[in-house]
């Protein structure tokens, strides 16, 4: 019987979700990464090994109570080290890359053996919704299924993401919390706006699996969400117009903002980069862009000690 591990370190990706119009449903991995190292303890406490905000220590120790309460454990303490290159608050899921960094580092430490279905499953339930959830564990471009009754985790249909695409993500400096953001969108939708949103979520999921992303351009939109967020993000829209401007496919926001992102060719990614980084810069707003690729690898348990 092998012995259980000291220590543990987990990268996840992350992801951007919606992508245009599929609101809680699309998700894509992205080529920047948190790691999250976990050391058992001594004691019952969890603990950041360095001084943390409290926001992260909350999370932390939500996701350790939902794995022990799901693995019908006893809780454990541990310490634990959050680092890496997802900003918070920016709409590149990096609440999953902790979310699922706990979960599977927990699960490595004790032995449990979750599939990444299980894994998936309770970072879903943490988040509320699957898009960031399984892009960040599973990797790839992810259309995921919950129950419409009860909002379980049901599955995932993942579409690798071809290195012919680059996504270029500009990220202004102000925060965004998802929870703050859904305080915008309407209780209800006109039935119009639905029907227009479902065509382009279709439309763009059949473009990713067929690979025909030429016919992305001004072909997606959204009527569920970004019209009620992107307002409240100053130079967003401008800059997502920019970007499609200087070449790329198409644009959106990246999950609840305030990052905008847009798809293009490898080739004209730095052109679409200064473009969005422009647009926010004339309106004084600072703003950093990022040139990604998509990650197919999702979760990956890189050290035990």
């Amino acid at each position: 019987m092998s012995r259980q591990p000291l220590t543990v370190t987990v990268r996840v990706p992350g992801s951007t979700s919606n992508c245009g119009a599929g609101f809680d449903t699309l998700g894509l991995a992205l080529s920047l990464h948190n790691r999250v190292t976990l050391t058992r303890g001594g004691d019952p406490a969890i603990l950041p090994e360095r001084p943390e905000d409290g926001r992260a220590q909350a999370m932390v120790t939500e996701t350790a109570a939902a794995f022990f309460r799901a693995a019908a454990l006893a809780p454990t303490g541990f310490r634990y080290r959050i680092e890496g290159d997802v900003p918070a608050a920016r709409g590149l899921g990096s609440s999953v890359t902790v979310i699922a960094g706990v979960l599977a580092g927990l699960d490595r430490l004790l032995g449990t053996n979750w599939t990444t279905h299980q894994l998936v499953a309770v970072a879903t339930e943490l988040e509320g919704h699957p898009d960031n959830a399984s892009a960040g564990i599973l990797g790839g471009f992810c259309v995921s299924r919950c129950d419409p009754a009860t909002g379980a985790y049901l599955g995932t249909v993942k579409i690798p993401v071809p290195d012919d695409l680059a996504f270029v993500v500009a990220s202004p400096s102000t925060e965004l919390l998802t929870k703050e953001s859904r305080g915008a969108l309407p209780a209800t939708l006109p039935y119009l706006d639905a029907v227009r949103s479902i065509n382009s979520a279709a439309y763009f999921t059949a473009v990713l699996a067929t690979g025909e992303y030429e016919k992305l351009r001004h072909a997606v939109g959204d009527f569920m969400h970004e019209p009620y967020r992107l307002p409240r993000i100053p130079g967003a829209r401008a800059a997502i117009d920019a970007g499609t401007g200087a070449g790329a496919f198409t644009g959106f926001l990246s999950g609840s903002g305030s990052s905008v992102l847009c798809i293009c060719r490898p080739a004209q990614a730095p052109a679409v980069a200064a473009a969005m980084r422009g647009a926010f810069g004339r309106i004084e707003v600072a703003c950093e862009a990022r040139v990604l690729a998509g990650d197919n690898a999702g979760l990956q348990v890189e050290q035990l000690g």
